[in-house]
């Protein structure tokens, strides 16, 4: 049984709904939250919420749990971000420093939303950034690696990104048209998050280290 976890980009998309399906599960004890900003405190006690600022994460001020699993669905745009620099330290950097901590803790598993094509070699920054990430986590030999490489992402977002908001209207009007987009389809959050929560739950740590790499297809068939 997995007791503790860690989420790591709670009050995102992706971790937002992760978080609400948490509390309708029974299978862990504890999960804690790291947050840059304050919320709400959820109903289940079994939910800790910490304001932890990524500075003092990576200046070692801040004391990482003993966990049996991380969940990370940290991200950002490179507009939001401000710069190529500044994106690539959230979407590179951050979930890497948490990766090695994890597994120097213990941690025998670690799930990750990277993106549906996601390549080391792309000529795509963004793309690049998450295919280097993937790369650098296969090497830490975590029991578990999950990576999780979703379509457009659909649900409601705090911040308004346009692409998506085009892709949640168009699903909504001709939810037909996506049929034909195979592995391209746009995917809801909440799916990604169930998708998530299924691989953590009934997948076994193994003896070796494993990966599963789960495309867009995979994602919506498993969080059907």
């Amino acid at each position: 049984m997995i007791k503790n976890i860690l989420l790591l980009g709670g009050t995102g998309l992706v971790g937002s709904e992760v978080l609400k399906q948490l509390a309708a599960e029974k299978n862990f004890e504890r999960v804690f939250v790291w947050l840059r900003s304050a919320l709400e405190t959820p109903v289940d006690s079994r939910i800790q919420l910490q304001t932890v600022t990524w500075e003092d994460f990576q200046a070692g001020k801040v004391l990482f749990p003993k966990v049996d699993a991380v969940i990370c669905c940290l991200g950002t745009t490179i507009k939001k971000a401000g710069s190529q620099d500044k994106f690539k330290e959230v979407d590179f950097e951050y979930p890497l420093l948490a990766a090695k901590l994890a597994k120097q803790n213990g941690a025998q598993s670690f799930l990750v939303v990277t993106a549906l094509g996601s390549d080391a070699n792309s000529a795509i920054f963004y793309n690049r950034v998450k295919g280097e990430l993937e790369g650098e986590l296969k090497q830490i030999g975590f029991p578990l690696l999950g990576i999780f490489r979703p379509s457009l992402l659909l649900g409601d977002r705090k911040e308004f990104r346009f692409g998506e908001k085009v892709g949640e209207y168009l699903s909504q009007i001709l939810p037909f048209s996506w049929l034909g987009l195979g592995k391209y389809a746009p995917v809801q959050a909440k799916t990604v998050a169930k998708a998530m929560l299924k691989t953590l739950f009934q997948q076994v740590p193994s003896a070796l280290p494993k990966t599963l790499v789960l495309e867009n297809e995979d994602i919506h068939k498993i969080g059907s």
